[in-house]
């Protein structure tokens, strides 16, 4: 690797890396208490008769306490999800516990609402996720080395409130920190040529998409199917079991079709229109979206929670339907061959994808929101089909099958970027991002900096030895 990119990736890197370690609290499941300003150790006989001190308060932050065996704990859940901790010490792992209660604590002095129906529905999504990974909700409650069900669930729920108030003042933060392009011209001049980043190659594509058409004798079969569902489950049959033996969700036939929602999951919004249109207990009729044809029935409504099962049917479509398809993209590709129209012309007029269609066919990457793709990032299914394309080089039809929904595309390259060193004008977007991690890791500190003058912090023991990035000990 040249000595150059090496180096831009010392600055790239440790923008990216030190922003992401300050907001990684989330990730890490915690204990914590909030008590009196007192501290509690516990103690228990060993073989010598003579008692030792496993655990004990080792630092307050405000209402907050964290105990030592907090910090084995942080460790245990690193590990769990796969990373490495060879290298943390715990010195660094109670910097961290401090950070987060310092959050949680200024949260809620700043009147931060986290209400309990945002946590229950974290926990059930956390929980559901953790009795699939390992069998039962018996077996959790043991990992945790708790005593029961209810126990766990409290202490549970507890950790969960921090996290959300952690995060909810992280984001407040963060969220209010902008960028001038005067502030991204001055950072970008800041960079030593020597450390200039160097981009990796991308790619700007388009495409052009083409659905078969269903007829409405296929849409009808799926609606009366659908009613019938309907009326056994009034008559008493199992709206779940329907759900796993018939929908054609993926991701939730397993489940019984079970949803959780509110009105800012992101759902599409005719299903949301239905979900919240409907009264517990009651069953939808028959409706239409981009995936095909649903039925909701709803379960229980929690304030502004709706807690539904759904079957999804999905039209079949004639072998007719998709001969015409093939047929009139052929066609679209044999135009743009021959000149007749531009890629881009022929995407906005005859693609069905409306999506794509007003710019051109042109696709917008969803980590970055601009239209270039990095070629080691880019989604496998796509790359396979532009990869050993040239500029401007359309693929032939080819068709793809998601969920039971099939169309033909057609995909070209409009731009390719070569790796190059980091140029202001054509890489504005990617530096404007590293200026704006920067400014927002800095506003961090001062927080850091300002709180912890104004808070009641307090280490105890062999850890006010420790160096820690902050002044926790206010030296």
């Amino acid at each position: 690797m040249p000595l150059k990119k090496i180096q831009m990736k010392s600055i790239n890197n440790k923008i990216a890396l030190a922003f992401f370690l300050l907001l990684f609290s989330c990730s890490i499941v915690r204990a914590q208490e909030i008590i009196k300003d007192s501290a509690v150790v516990s103690t228990k006989k060993v073989q010598s008769n003579q008692k030792q001190k496993i655990d004990g308060v080792i630092a307050t932050v405000g209402d907050y306490i964290i105990l030592d065996s907090d910090i084995d704990k942080g460790y245990l859940e690193i590990s769990s999800q796969g990373g490495s901790i060879k290298d943390v010490t715990r010195c660094q792992m109670l910097g961290k516990l401090l950070e987060d209660k310092l959050y949680a604590h200024q949260a809620i002095q700043d009147s931060i609402k986290v209400t309990d129906t945002e946590v229950k529905g974290m926990m059930d999504d956390r929980l559901n996720y953790m009795v699939e990974q390992l069998g039962s909700l018996e077996k959790v409650v043991k990992y945790y080395k708790k005593n029961n069900e209810e126990e766990f669930k409290t202490y549970f729920f507890d950790v969960l409130k921090e996290q959300k108030l952690t995060s909810e003042m992280q984001k407040k933060i963060v969220d209010a920190v902008e960028i001038t392009p005067e502030e991204v011209r001055n950072f970008f001049k800041k960079i030593p040529t020597v450390d200039l980043p160097v981009f990796g190659a991308e790619m700007e594509v388009a495409q052009i998409v083409i659905t078969p058409k269903v007829t409405d004798a296929e849409k009808q079969k799926v609606i009366d199917k659908l009613n019938a569902f309907k009326k056994e489950c009034m008559e008493g049959a199992s709206f779940a079991t329907k759900a796993v033996l018939y929908s054609q969700d993926p991701g939730s036939s397993s489940n019984g079709g079970f949803y959780k929602m509110n009105r800012k999951t992101p759902f599409v919004k005719e299903f949301k229109d239905v979900a919240f249109s409907l009264a517990e207990g009651e069953i939808s009729a028959p409706f239409e979206t981009d995936f095909g044809f649903h039925i909701i029935y709803v379960e229980k409504i929690k304030g502004q929670e709706v807690e539904l099962r759904h079957i999804l049917l999905t039209p079949s479509v004639s072998d007719e339907s998709l001969k015409d398809a093939k047929e009139k993209i052929t066609l679209i590709r044999k135009k743009i061959m021959d000149k007749e129209i531009t890629f881009a012309e022929a995407a906005r007029t005859q693609s069905d994808e409306k999506e794509t269609r007003v710019n051109g066919g042109a696709l917008i990457n969803p980590k970055t929101q601009d239209t270039r793709f990095e070629l080691t990032k880019m989604d496998p299914s796509l790359y396979g089909q532009v990869s050993n394309l040239k500029e401007g080089e359309i693929t032939a039809p080819f068709m793809e099958d998601v969920q039971g929904k099939k169309k033909y595309k057609l995909i070209t390259v409009t731009n390719r970027i070569n790796e190059h060193t980091a140029d202001y004008a054509k890489d504005y977007v990617k530096i404007k991002d590293l200026a704006l991690k920067e400014k927002q890791i800095k506003a961090i500190g001062k927080w850091f900096d300002d709180k912890i003058k104004e808070t009641y912090i307090k280490i105890i023991g062999e850890y006010r030895d420790c160096t820690f990035t902050n002044n926790w000990l206010k030296k």
